[in-house]
């Protein structure tokens, strides 16, 4: 869930640089739908600063990706931004985002109404994130592992998001999208779950996002997006090795 009050570090300056940001996206291409518009407004009320080191926050409302520490980075709000249009977040959806990292994804997808499952493989980077989230008031389920493997325990999923460049789409994360039609914990089933990953190799991927349209094991739609460099998916599924 979203926090409920403002943070004492919500200054004049930050609104006006989150408000030319949502400019800028919106500059870009981010505009002309209702999903594009719903990211937008909660770019627009997201603390960046906040999830970056005070040494970096004058830059963080800059459509540039940040290093958060152990060779991660917080992805540019361009990239958030368009990986959360594509999965089309609807109040109560169950989103499992695999990469924490500094947990600004997660922030966006609690802002729109998302219930959030979260998988990160560093221990301290984790243990920094979920401070800052219970901080900030964001209510966020997190866990420490391989995030190719998903979490099935809380599965199905409405929408799986990777936030590193993956190989091909992980096959546990496949199997644990949402089938068209399965009840979800508010009854409402009508729409299979949507993956987004980017897909390809050290040099570059595709956005890819892959919906669930059937309850059999190839019963998925594979729409291919713009082209984007991740830091590589590391895990057994899908991913990179260490």
């Amino acid at each position: 869930m979203a926090p409920n009050a403002s943070s004492p570090e919500r200054t004049p300056p930050f609104e006006r640089r989150r408000a030319r940001l949502v400019n800028e996206l919106r500059d870009k291409g981010l505009s002309g739908n209702d999903s594009s518009e719903r990211v937008l407004a909660a770019v627009g009320r997201v603390e960046r600063h906040r999830f970056v080191d005070a040494a970096l926050r004058p830059r963080a409302y800059q459509d540039d990706a940040l290093p958060i520490g152990q060779g991660q980075t917080i992805s540019q709000p361009f990239t958030v931004a368009y990986q959360t249009m594509l999965l089309d977040v609807r109040e109560s959806d169950r989103v499992l985002e695999i990469g924490t990292g500094s947990g600004y994804q997660a922030a966006i997808l609690c802002e729109m109404g998302a219930r959030v499952f979260s998988i990160e493989r560093h221990g301290q980077l984790l243990k920094r994130t979920q401070a800052l989230l219970k901080e900030l008031g964001y209510r966020v389920v997190t866990r420490t592992g391989d995030g190719t493997r998903g979490w099935s325990a809380y599965g199905p999923f409405d929408g799986i998001v990777v936030t590193a460049g993956a190989t091909e789409p992980p096959a546990p994360l496949l199997e644990q999208l949402r089938a068209p039609g399965a009840a979800d914990d508010d009854g409402d089933g009508a729409r299979g779950g949507r993956l987004v990953v980017p897909v390809g190799d050290d040099e570059g991927q595709r956005m890819a996002r892959i919906t669930r349209i059937g309850p059999e094991p190839d019963d998925y739609e594979r729409e291919h997006f713009r082209s984007f460099r991740f830091v590589p998916l590391i895990g057994e599924a899908g991913g990179h090795t260490d």
